[in-house]
Protein backbone atom coordinates (compact mmCIF):
# COMPACT_ATOMS: atom_id res chain seq x y z
CA UNK A 1 0.00 0.00 0.00
CA UNK A 2 1.46 3.31 -1.05
CA UNK A 3 0.41 6.46 0.74
CA UNK A 4 0.77 9.92 -0.75
CA UNK A 5 1.82 12.73 1.51
CA UNK A 6 1.30 16.31 0.50
CA UNK A 7 4.17 17.75 2.50
CA UNK A 8 5.34 21.15 1.45
CA UNK A 9 8.48 22.67 2.92
CA UNK A 10 7.89 25.47 5.37
CA UNK A 11 8.84 28.89 4.05
CA UNK A 12 12.14 30.24 5.35
CA UNK A 13 10.89 32.76 7.90
CA UNK A 14 13.80 34.48 9.60
CA UNK A 15 11.82 37.44 10.87
CA UNK A 16 12.18 36.46 14.51
CA UNK A 17 15.66 34.87 14.44
CA UNK A 18 17.27 37.70 16.40
CA UNK A 19 14.64 37.49 19.13
CA UNK A 20 15.07 33.71 19.34
CA UNK A 21 18.85 34.05 19.50
CA UNK A 22 18.61 36.69 22.22
CA UNK A 23 16.32 34.39 24.22
CA UNK A 24 18.82 31.55 23.77
CA UNK A 25 21.62 33.79 25.04
CA UNK A 26 19.58 34.77 28.10
CA UNK A 27 18.65 31.16 28.80
CA UNK A 28 22.28 30.03 28.50
CA UNK A 29 23.48 32.86 30.75
CA UNK A 30 20.89 31.80 33.34
CA UNK A 31 22.18 28.22 33.19
CA UNK A 32 25.76 29.43 33.67
CA UNK A 33 24.70 31.43 36.73
CA UNK A 34 22.78 28.51 38.25
CA UNK A 35 25.71 26.17 37.58
CA UNK A 36 28.08 28.56 39.34
CA UNK A 37 25.82 28.52 42.39
CA UNK A 38 25.67 24.71 42.26
CA UNK A 39 29.48 24.58 42.23
CA UNK A 40 29.50 25.92 45.78
CA UNK A 41 27.78 22.72 46.91
CA UNK A 42 29.66 20.30 44.66
CA UNK A 43 32.69 18.13 45.04
CA UNK A 44 35.94 18.79 43.20
CA UNK A 45 35.19 16.39 40.34
CA UNK A 46 31.72 17.82 39.82
CA UNK A 47 33.09 21.37 39.95
CA UNK A 48 35.47 20.54 37.12
CA UNK A 49 32.61 19.15 35.03
CA UNK A 50 30.55 22.27 35.67
CA UNK A 51 33.48 24.51 34.68
CA UNK A 52 33.94 22.60 31.43
CA UNK A 53 30.23 22.76 30.65
CA UNK A 54 30.15 26.49 31.36
CA UNK A 55 33.09 26.96 28.98
CA UNK A 56 31.07 25.23 26.27
CA UNK A 57 28.11 27.43 27.13
CA UNK A 58 30.28 30.56 26.77
CA UNK A 59 31.37 29.37 23.32
CA UNK A 60 27.74 28.79 22.39
CA UNK A 61 26.88 32.33 23.46
CA UNK A 62 29.69 33.65 21.25
CA UNK A 63 28.21 31.68 18.36
CA UNK A 64 24.73 33.08 19.03
CA UNK A 65 26.14 36.62 19.02
CA UNK A 66 27.87 35.97 15.69
CA UNK A 67 24.57 34.73 14.26
CA UNK A 68 22.86 37.92 15.47
CA UNK A 69 25.52 39.97 13.66
CA UNK A 70 24.97 37.90 10.51
CA UNK A 71 21.23 38.49 10.74
CA UNK A 72 21.80 42.23 11.13
CA UNK A 73 23.91 42.24 7.96
CA UNK A 74 21.26 40.26 6.06
CA UNK A 75 18.59 42.73 7.12
CA UNK A 76 20.49 45.79 5.92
Amino acid sequence: MMTKYNHKPNPDDRSDNVEKLQAMIQNTEDKIHKAEIAMEFSGENQQQQIKEKNERREKAIQGFREEIKDEAHRNE
